[in-house]
């Protein structure tokens, strides 16, 4: 089996698929997807051995540097090859905390 991700114009993943690779010399399941469905298609990996991260909807595939990239969820965290941190690190206190983007911190989550 072999996992294809389509992207749209913009390069973002709009669908993941499973095609068939009975013969990876000859790539059946491309085949069929670029035959059958024409768009765009990049294989990705379920156990992340190529380009960075299993693709999924949403992420962006960087033609550059070959790999996927998971939305990124606040303006002020930076890109660590497929994915983003934060410019602080997180509590390691045992406590459950989000992130504050106004104020750059993580704040202590209430579960009272």
């Amino acid at each position: 089996m072999s996992h294809w991700a389509e992207l749209n114009k913009d390069n973002k993943v709009i669908r993941v698929l499973v095609g068939d690779n009975n013969d990876p010399a000859n790539d059946e399941g491309y085949s069929w997807l670029i035959n059958n469905l024409g768009g765009t298609w990049i294989k990705t990996s379920y156990n992340a051995t190529i380009r960075g991260k299993f693709a999924g909807i949403g992420d962006s595939y960087n033609l550059d540097e070959d790999i996927f990239i998971t939305a990124q969820p606040f303006p002020s965290w930076l890109r660590v090859g497929s994915f983003w941190s934060s410019p602080i690190p997180y509590p390691t206190d045992g406590k459950i905390y989000e992130w504050n983007e106004n104020d750059l911190r993580w704040n202590v989550v209430d579960l009272s």
